[in-house]
């Protein structure tokens, strides 16, 4: 008896994840699936599409559907943040970069820096009206010449004009980033918020980001504070959901 799609899409998954198609490898042609488990070529297709929409294959031209690599790099929580990096000229992503064994460079970071209007989320973060002046600190982030993740940060005027945070040149601020640049006007970072979500990308986010068909994105906000609750930063974060893997460590609260 011939099998549903949905029945095929578990018999390739678990031949995917059991390592029989490696990452980079391409499966069978579709003829070659149907004829294996005695189905149509349209129940191939579709279920080729399901594993695509999973993020596990995606089709290349001239290639066939090949599999996808997993996430290579982890995301570290709290500890990506630490002081002890940032002082020292350790930038997040980079933090992330080392936990994962991999190298990184300051041009690895790209940037776009403009005068802009607050939208109503970044005027609610920031504690200023809506439509009033910020500076935008655009960045893309690539590895190995692919683009892993944007970020785009937002900032009160007052805080940061005259200081390498809005210098357009690429790489980082500083070494440190913008967290040690805010810290030498007085306004180091102490705690913030950060809040994910996950959405298939936009027209323009599959440009910039080079994607797929079939990748979902993975969205932060992240608010940042001084000691006093005085909001220095609000960011929004769009990563291609196959390149990390988010982990975090932290003491259960009492």
């Amino acid at each position: 008896m011939s099998i549903g799609y949905r029945e095929l899409v578990g018999v390739l998954r678990e031949a995917i994840q059991r390592g029989d198609y490696p990452p980079e490898s391409t499966l069978p042609k579709q003829d070659e699936i149907a004829s294996e488990h005695d189905v149509n070529v349209n129940t191939v297709r579709k279920a080729v599409g399901l594993l695509e929409a999973e993020g596990l294959v995606t089709p290349v031209r001239r290639r066939g559907t090949v599999v996808r690599t997993r996430p290579p790099m982890k995301r570290l929580g709290i500890e990506r943040y630490a002081k002890s990096k940032w002082k020292f000229g350790l930038v997040a992503f980079a933090a992330d970069r080392e936990a994962s064994g991999q190298t990184w460079r300051r041009e690895d970071q790209t940037n776009k820096v403009r005068e802009a209007q607050a939208d109503q989320e970044t005027a609610a973060a920031l504690g200023v009206d809506f439509g009033s002046r910020v500076y935008e600190r655009a960045r893309l982030v690539v590895q190995d010449d692919a683009p892993t993740h944007t970020l785009t940060s937002y900032y009160r005027p007052e805080h940061v004009e005259g200081t390498p945070i809005v210098d357009p040149r690429p790489g980082t601020a500083t070494p440190g980033g913008g967290f040690a640049v805010l810290t030498l006007q007085g306004l180091e970072p102490d705690h913030m918020t950060e809040t994910f979500f996950s959405r298939m990308p936009t027209p323009d986010e599959i440009d910039e980001l080079n994607m797929p068909a079939g990748e979902p994105v993975m969205i932060l906000h992240r608010t940042t504070y001084t000691a006093d609750d005085v909001p220095v930063e609000f960011a929004r974060g769009v990563h291609r959901a196959t390149r990390f893997a988010w982990t975090y460590s932290f003491k259960l609260p009492d």
